[in-house]
């Protein structure tokens, strides 16, 4: 398998549960380097954009909502298949179903439901681009970690 590259975000209710180092430490731990990492709140615009392919999704509005209503975490990580191993440790989108068959994922640990998952990650290579593109500048990613 070939480096990727992919992005997470520590979700306003994992940060304020104040888990984002814990959630670092494991990704840290599983052998993925942080290239870049940032600490901002999204401003309801900037999560619109970063949300925009799930526009027509009924959760759409409350995803902004929620991932607006308080200080983020994302980074960029790098390692060997990273995309599917990242998503692999979150777990299953709805932190109940990652108790159930995921427990020791991120979203098991540290999410409430489906909505407040503690965690974001790109789920393919373009999101990924995309992603990354949108959060950091070529600048603020570390090359050489």
């Amino acid at each position: 398998m070939a480096k990727e590259r992919t992005l997470i975000i520590i979700k306003p209710d994992a940060f304020e549960k104040g888990a984002t180092g814990k959630i670092l430490d494991r990704f840290i731990s599983e052998g993925f380097k942080i290239l870049a990492m940032k600490l901002f709140r999204f401003t309801e615009e900037k999560a619109k954009g970063f949300y925009i392919v799930h526009k027509e999704r009924p959760f759409y509005k409350e995803l902004v909502e929620f991932m607006s209503s308080g200080p983020v975490v994302a980074c960029v990580l790098e390692g060997e298949d990273a995309i599917r191993r990242v998503r692999e440790i979150i777990g299953p989108t709805d932190s109940e179903e990652a108790r159930r068959i995921a427990p020791n994922s991120i979203r098991a640990l540290f999410g409430t439901d489906k909505g407040k998952n503690a965690i974001h990650a790109s789920d393919s290579p373009e999101s990924a681009q995309y992603e990354i593109s949108f959060i950091f500048s070529q600048l603020e990613i570390v090359e050489d970690v």
